[in-house]
């Protein structure tokens, strides 16, 4: 799914999975995680929910219109603009077990301060404003091993334009076509 604005697309289910089911189905897939990945599973987030078909999509920083880079809250903006929508919190581990095929990191290096070569970054709001908080997942293949990694990041964070994010297509709704969790006051954004 390396879509950057051609029209490719995933299409997948998120949700119906327990907690438990969903990390068995990683362990399964031989999926590794880190710490981070840990942290974000222990949120309610990933409480048993009804699932939900979704079409995610790939975009670069640099495709949203930001070629010097930009902070999360501008990425997320310029996102909404071009009619992308959020992912759920929960979309990271679904997303890693219906993407096997990712091209693999040039480098094995995991990287602190900027997002890993290679790395697709799940666009979700955080589940929390705690910096030390985990703001999300971002999967990578080091390797040849698959992995779903957490992150965590400030405000102040500047994403290069070649950083690679995950989004949804406004055509995944639940069922009745609205979009699930939509906040009322920002179009699109995905409510904790």
């Amino acid at each position: 799914m390396e879509d950057t604005g051609n029209g490719d697309s995933l299409s997948l289910r998120v949700g119906g999975l327990s907690r438990e089911e969903l990390l068995s189905a990683l362990d399964s897939a031989d999926v590794l995680r880190n710490a981070h990945a840990e942290v974000l599973f222990e949120n309610a987030a990933f409480d048993d929910r009804t699932g939900q078909d979704v079409v995610i999509v790939e975009r670069t920083v640099a495709d949203l219109g930001l070629s010097g880079g930009a902070v999360l809250s501008e990425i997320f903006s310029a996102a909404l603009k071009q009619g992308l929508l959020l992912c759920p919190p929960d979309m990271g581990p679904y997303l890693r077990l219906a993407l096997q095929t990712q091209t693999a990191a040039l480098d094995s290096l995991m990287s602190s301060g900027r997002a890993p070569r290679g790395a697709v970054t799940v666009a979700s709001l955080p589940l929390s404003d705690d910096d030390e908080y985990p703001k999300g997942f971002y999967l990578r293949v080091v390797d040849g091993r698959l992995w779903l990694r957490g992150y965590r990041c400030d405000d102040q964070h500047v994403w290069s334009p070649e950083d690679r994010f995950a989004f949804r297509l406004p055509d995944s709704t639940g069922g009745n076509g609205d979009v699930v969790g939509r906040d009322s006051t920002t179009p699109g954004v995905e409510k904790p």
